[in-house]
């Protein structure tokens, strides 16, 4: 898919994310919006994968460590056509299996249940030691928030996943900079960020999440690397996309009224059409 079409598709997944959650009146926009580039690249373009069959043994794997962002995943699920689109406006009602979390037993696509902040990151060093015992040639995405690598088991897998020598690992860090509480250099400051995965002997690579050439370019770096793992650090926008969202640490966890709603549709379907005269 051209750079052209992956930003319309984003956008689109942009649509989904704030439908979804005004349809939910509840859920975490902020931070699925800063990602739906890098959820876009990795189910259109990176990853080995097939709606029509999700579970076929040699597909890469993709854990959301950050599950409160499942807004972003199952946008970009429906958009590949894992699931119909109109089951977005079903997300976090009662019985409807999108649940406010992640949950493999039950959304097609999801490879792991996730929420609890800092493991996903374990669970896909599991998958990917997984793949290598076995001599199988999937890799493993993993997706994390600048927030969540406050957490201590983080540093644990990524310990063990250099030790393992996981060149088929990549983990990305949604460096938006805005975590529930405010910004994450003033709760708990991780930075450097790259700095720190280098001392834990990743691959390290830089770039702004919210570029495709930027995205196109790490991703095909990764592929490149033997002998460890790599961490791609994504300088992202929080609520990317929607005007009254973009860096505003509110729009972490709530979901937008019908105003709102109205407004951030509004917002996006400018940018749909700004992209479709190009």
């Amino acid at each position: 898919m051209d750079k052209l079409m992956l930003r319309k598709t984003a956008n689109e997944v942009r649509k989904d994310i704030v439908t979804a959650v005004h349809s939910a009146k509840a859920g975490h926009p902020g931070g699925s919006l800063s990602a739906a580039d890098i959820f876009t690249y990795l189910y259109f373009e990176e990853m080995n994968i097939d709606p029509k069959d999700p579970k076929k043994e040699d597909r890469d794997r993709f854990v959301l460590s950050k599950g409160h962002t499942a807004p972003g995943l199952y946008s970009v699920l429906a958009e590949r056509g894992y699931f119909p689109k109109e089951d977005l406006k079903t997300l976090r009602h009662t019985g409807s299996y999108l649940q406010g979390h992640p949950d493999m037993k039950h959304i097609p696509g999801v490879d792991m249940s996730s929420g609890s902040l800092g493991q996903g990151i374990s669970a896909a060093v599991g998958m990917a030691i997984s793949a290598k015992l076995s001599n199988a040639d999937y890799r493993v995405y993993t997706l994390l928030g600048d927030g969540e690598i406050q957490e201590g088991q983080v540093w644990e897998a990524s310990m063990l996943a250099a030790h393992r020598k996981l060149d088929n690992l990549v983990v990305i860090v949604d460096n938006n900079n805005l975590q529930i509480d405010g910004a994450i250099d003033e709760v708990n400051s991780p930075y450097p960020i790259d700095k720190k995965f280098e001392a834990f002997n990743f691959h390290v690579i830089n770039i702004d999440g919210n570029d495709f050439d930027q995205i196109d370019a790490a991703f095909k770096e990764a592929k490149t690397v033997k002998g460890q793992p790599t961490a791609i650090i994504a300088k992202t926008l929080k609520g990317k996309g929607v005007s009254f969202m973009e860096n505003q640490v509110g729009w972490h966890g709530k979901a937008p009224n019908d105003e709102e709603y109205k407004i951030a549709m509004e917002d996006l379907e400018k940018v749909g059409e700004a992209l479709c005269q190009k």
